[in-house]
């Protein structure tokens, strides 16, 4: 039963909100001690929720999209009257006093609000570990990390604690621990999605997206919460497509004659296993109807570097704000060391004297990926290959900040070029789930979701 038929059962009364609030809570309180993918659970909040939408429904009044749904939301997003700790020491005391816009339009859709999920402290990180309130761990691969840095959200999605959850994406975020975890994940085009209500990491970069454990999860809560919003300087006036009506339909239909970009520099930089994997999807999806064209991406070595250094400037400048004035504490003080090299980094890179050597160098070579991007991307539906290059290491393993960073090496030239892009489990090594990755152009969501759709129904 996909995330679309439990809707239908809910709003046919088959199956009561209040049920399933209780199904979930029991199994959050069976796995959360273990998988840690929860920082705040609010049940009395959920049952009073789903007990009014059960009351509606009973009368024959009209209920939202998300009617009866149980969601977690990423702890660095605005929801009122919950702890918005961003996963950091800087803000453990801070309850929302708002709602994001995308919460709005949850709860306007009747979406049941469970709680929040852990993370990578203020998403800095690419596992999950460097979370003040200790590392989550992957339902799919005990022991292994989740990926980061929202790999609370991608983690309640695998052990089934909810029916969907809230992630934010800014170099990989939502794909990376969807990848790892064996679970859907998808990060908008830039702009689609307000971001009012989201501590920013990288504001040029960040985007609010959701995690299921189907692509009729991903559609229907893209289509709750996208579109334009008056208070998001980002946000953007487009007409939000009708997602789930487009998912279900038969694989062969959707996939035949669709052009997939397979870049050869991607699979040069990922682990072989991981390469077999991918290279087998891409060949169920040929036997489809898609073809494949090879296509050559030569800034491949600059994304990383590129990335990291607009990243550090900007949460530089987004952490000026926790000085422990207005709320919290002064976030030197008490933060870990990967957000400190992080805001250190920014402040050295930002300086007059190096800003144009390094800073000003890195928008330049942002706007160079743009354009080879969309040349990639001119004469194909969509780029398909793996979503993260190497298996997730152990929870506690040691790995240096470039070894960290180099899970995101597939991930943030979607972030620099503000692209939509999805991560689906596409099979495993050794009982590790691998990720397909499928990046499309700006505001062709749909196309994504759907060639997503298409490969889970081949896969069934």
């Amino acid at each position: 039963m996909n995330i679309l038929e439990k809707s239908e059962l809910i709003k046919n009364q088959e199956l009561t909100a209040r049920e399933n609030v209780e199904r979930f809570s029991e199994i959050i309180d069976q796995k959360n001690p273990q998988i840690n993918a929860f920082l705040e659970i609010n049940k009395e909040h959920a049952q009073k929720k789903a007990l009014e939408i059960d009351h509606r429904l009973k009368e024959g009044d009209k209920v939202g999209k998300l009617a009866g749904l149980v969601i977690g939301i990423k702890s660095n997003i605005n929801v009122e009257d919950f702890t918005i700790s961003a996963a950091s020491p800087t803000l453990e005391n801070y309850l929302g006093s708002y709602d994001a816009t995308v919460v709005k339009r949850i709860k306007e859709e009747d979406g049941i609000i469970m709680g929040m999920t852990n993370m990578d402290e203020f998403a800095a990180g690419s596992s999950t570990e460097s979370s003040y309130y200790g590392p989550t761990n992957n339902p799919a691969a005990p022991g292994l990390i989740p990926g980061g840095s929202s790999g609370g959200s991608a983690a309640a999605i695998a052990a089934g604690m909810c029916d969907l959850t809230l992630g934010s994406d800014t170099g990989g975020s939502i794909r990376n621990p969807a990848s790892h975890c064996g679970v859907m994940g998808f990060k908008p085009t830039y702009g689609a999605v307000s971001r009012q209500g989201l501590l920013d990491l990288a504001m040029s970069l960040d985007q609010i997206g959701p995690f299921a454990s189907d692509a009729s999860g991903i559609a229907l809560m893209l289509e709750s919460i996208a579109g334009w919003d008056p208070q998001e300087c980002t946000s953007m006036e487009w007409e939000v497509p009708s997602f789930s009506n487009l998912v279900g339909e038969d694989g062969k239909e959707t996939l035949n004659g669709m052009k997939l970009g397979i870049v050869k520099q991607f699979q040069e930089v990922t682990d072989k296993p991981i390469v077999k994997i991918i290279e087998k999807s891409i060949d169920q999806m040929q036997e489809m109807g898609a073809e494949v064209v090879e296509l050559s991406f030569d800034y491949i070595d600059l994304c990383l570097p590129t990335y990291y250094l607009i990243n550090y400037v900007e949460f530089f400048s987004a952490t000026r704000k926790y000085d422990g004035r207005k709320y919290g504490s002064k976030i030197e003080e008490v933060c870990g060391d990967e957000v400190l090299r992080r805001i250190h980094m920014g402040s050295y890179i930002s300086q007059k004297e190096f800003s144009g050597k390094y800073y000003k160098k890195a928008l330049q070579a942002r706007s160079l990926i743009r354009k080879e991007i969309t040349r990639l991307l001119k004469d194909v539906d969509l780029l398909a290959g793996p979503t993260v290059p190497k298996l997730p290491h152990k929870v506690g393993d040691t790995l240096e900040p470039l070894e960290m960073y180099a899970y995101d090496v597939l991930t943030v030239m979607a972030n620099l070029a503000g692209i939509p892009a999805g991560s689906l489990k596409a099979g495993e090594v050794k009982g590790v789930p691998v990720g397909l990755q499928m990046q499309g152009k700006p505001l062709e969501d749909a196309k994504i979701i759907q060639a997503m759709d298409a490969f889970e129904n081949i896969n069934k």
